[in-house]
């Protein structure tokens, strides 16, 4: 499965849009790491545990949107984006999404 930021496949040409396609995961950190987190904003620098979060679910995420395209049966997702937004705190929604195509070499 080909996913690109980019509207085009260099040496492919787009022969059918089969729609859009996402994948979401709602995460949140554990209680114990989100206090932790809270004195690491104190003192400054990366929060490693919602790095690893953020990384974990961006994935999920990605994966999901992946099983949707093929599920219609793409070749490639166009115009990929991740998305994110805050639930409550500690908790992240992040959504990726695309457009779902079938390609023909040129």
């Amino acid at each position: 499965m080909i996913i690109t930021t980019t509207e085009q496949v260099p040496g492919y040409r787009v022969k059918e849009i089969l729609g859009v396609v996402c994948g979401n995961v709602v995460m949140s950190k554990h209680l114990g790491k989100d206090i932790a987190a809270a004195f690491k904003t104190l003192a400054g620098g990366e929060i490693k545990g919602y790095t690893e979060m953020l990384t974990e679910a961006r994935n999920i995420a990605l994966e999901r949107m992946i099983k949707e395209a093929e599920k219609l049966g793409a070749d490639a997702v166009i115009g990929f984006r991740y998305s994110s937004s805050t639930i409550m705190s500690g908790a992240a929604e992040i959504l990726a999404y695309g457009t779902a195509v079938k390609l023909e070499k040129i």
